[in-house]
């Protein structure tokens, strides 16, 4: 599918029409047909050899038009008109934290600023701070995301790392000499980001599936091409990555994929144990003296140093090896325990579904049910629902559940809690809701804490949404006292928001196991705007189990009618 690839372009677009200083109108149709895009269900690219580009709605043709000359072409000349007088440096600049378009067409044209080292030297030297409009609150901000930004650099997020890797596996996979195959390194262990990816396959013919992998179509550069191993620079959709494919026998494949996924610090554990045992263990399988005893599988290289296999998450040395040999390793959450996502939008705000098609795409993924949680009235940027029109969805919902078997939707929202501290609803439209998500949208720097915390002492807010904020591409985050937080939780028996979003993850891990110990309940949200975003539940599951999450810690793991009757007894403030 295009459709990333074309959402992409005319978000380019739209950035370098304001980086010109262009009129709002014209960078804003951009945007909009961005997000129509990139929230279709259906190939761009079918739509158009079908005739049918002019049923996506909201596309005129003029867009269409360009859509046309890019699928088939490759190319849109709106793009290169856009970007012509454009250096690449400054384009870069939009990768930090707060500055969009607009900005950087005034710190260009104020201040000279064509990189980011231009931009660094203006924020140190204090002329960024003298700005109109700037100061040096929002220089100190500038700076800090400068900072966040490239200590990502060398990683990617685990979404774009898993678009190559789920591509380059499958591939793998369907060589007809290749029996196993498997991601390793940090991607298998779903750390939130990532360096380069490593594959691991099992094959007798090893030259055979190196030279299969480097000619991949998505191999832009071939770094090394050996016997058994290779590597390439990848480009799949729009994700790029250097990618290691190890190619080893049926014998080794355990040992080597167990090896290869690590951590360092579980691995050094491990050999630390077996050498206690007299025992070796490598990529090549668990040895006694010359004698390998295991390595065609991981469960048996475990088993052959007197414990479980421990779940991939885990194996970071912070414990699990210890309960491992003592036999108390936790039941991990799974896929399967996860009966509902709490936390959708639809099209009444600034999602891209309908009702109708949120329940099938609920079913598609195998759920009971779904929470609608649009935007309340304060987020106009996103048509964020009045309290009629929340009413009036209430009402359409109730109809829909009606003629369901098995499925429904429960009725809620995502309440923006206000700068004053004050909710965007009173508890008399809350309460007649399933499912209330509360979060920050503004002032992130004005009471946080206090704010959050008021939250969770109302009587219908089920969940806080996104806790502290962050963006790990480039934001830190809310100025929050995260134990406060989970303190205030634990005390009115609120839950806290596992944003699925690859970009959030929030709460992350060490704040997660934090929650668990408090016993805080945790809720997983795809805070999805488009039916593919259902599917990011797989990497907030991650997060679940690299925080040794179990099912019973999990609210969406409770069937929906235990949701709807759980609803916290506090009394009003």
């Amino acid at each position: 599918m295009k459709n990333r690839e074309i959402a992409g372009i005319f978000n380019s677009i739209a950035d370098a029409l304001e980086i010109k200083g262009e009129i709002d109108f014209k960078v804003l149709a951009y945007r909009k047909a961005a997000r129509t895009i990139e929230g279709l269900t259906e190939d761009i690219d079918k739509l158009a050899r079908e005739n049918k580009l002019d049923s996506i709605p909201g596309i005129g043709q003029g867009m269409r038009e360009k859509i046309t000359e890019y699928l088939k072409t490759g190319k849109m000349s709106k793009q290169a008109e856009a970007l012509s007088g454009i250096p690449e440096t400054l384009l870069e600049l939009l990768g930090i934290q707060g500055l969009g378009g607009k900005t950087i067409h005034v710190i260009n044209k104020e201040l000279g600023v064509k990189s980011i080292e231009d931009l660094k030297k203006v924020v140190d030297d204090g002329s960024l701070a003298g700005l109109r409009g700037f100061g040096d609150k929002k220089a100190a901000n500038i700076k800090k995301a400068i900072e966040t930004r490239e200590s990502y650099t060398a990683r990617i997020s685990i979404y774009e790392a898993s678009i190559i890797a789920d591509a380059l596996v499958d591939f793998v996979k369907s060589l007809p000499s290749v029996s196993r195959v498997s991601v390793a390194g940090s991607l298998r262990r779903m750390k939130e980001t990532v360096g380069d990816i490593d594959i691991l396959c099992s094959s007798s013919k090893g030259p055979e599936v190196v030279q299969a992998f480097t000619r991949h179509p998505g191999a832009i550069q071939v770094l090394a091409e050996g016997e058994t191993k290779g590597s390439i620079l990848a480009k799949i959709e729009s994700a790029q990555r250097q990618v290691d494919l190890r190619v080893v026998s049926e014998e080794e494949y355990g040992a080597a994929l167990l090896y290869f996924t690590g951590s360092k610090e579980h691995n050094v554990k491990l050999r630390s144990l077996a050498k206690d045992r007299g025992l070796k263990i490598s990529e090549y399988g668990v040895f006694r003296g010359n004698k390998r005893i295991a390595g065609r599988s991981e469960q048996d290289c475990y088993r052959a140093l007197d414990m479980p296999w421990i779940p991939v998450e885990m194996r970071e040395d912070r414990g699990e090896i210890e309960l491992a040999l003592s036999g108390k390793l936790p039941v991990l959450v799974e896929l399967e325990d996860i009966k509902g996502d709490l936390h959708v939008h639809s099209r009444a705000s600034d999602g891209t579904m309908s009702l109708e098609e949120i329940i099938e795409a609920g079913r598609q993924a195998a759920y009971s049910y779904i929470a609608i949680c649009d935007h309340s009235v304060s987020a106009g940027y996103a048509h964020g629902l009045d309290a009629k029109r929340l009413a009036a969805q209430g009402a359409e919902i109730d109809s829909l559940n009606r003629s369901q078997k098995k499925f429904r939707l429960l009725k809620g929202t995502e309440v923006d809690i206000l700068p004053d501290g004050k909710l965007d609803f009173p508890d008399e439209v809350l309460a007649g809701l399933d499912f209330v998500v509360a979060a920050i949208h503004s002032a992130f720097r004005k009471n946080v804490t206090a704010r959050i915390s008021a939250a969770c002492r109302n009587p219908y807010i089920r969940t806080i949404a996104h806790p502290t904020g962050r963006l790990i591409s480039g934001r830190s985050g809310y100025e929050v006292d995260v134990e406060a937080i989970i303190e205030a939780a634990a005390a009115t028996g609120t839950a806290l928001e596992l944003n699925s979003y690859y970009d959030r993850l929030d709460l992350n891990e060490l704040n997660l196991k934090k929650a668990k110990e408090r016993g805080v309940k945790i809720t997983i949200g795809t805070d999805t705007h488009y039916p593919g975003g259902l599917g990011m539940i797989r990497f907030g599951l991650g997060i679940a189990r690299r925080a040794w999450l179990e099912k019973g810690d999990i609210v969406n793991c409770l069937a929906a009618e235990k949701i709807q009757a759980s609803k916290k007894n506090l009394p009003k403030k």
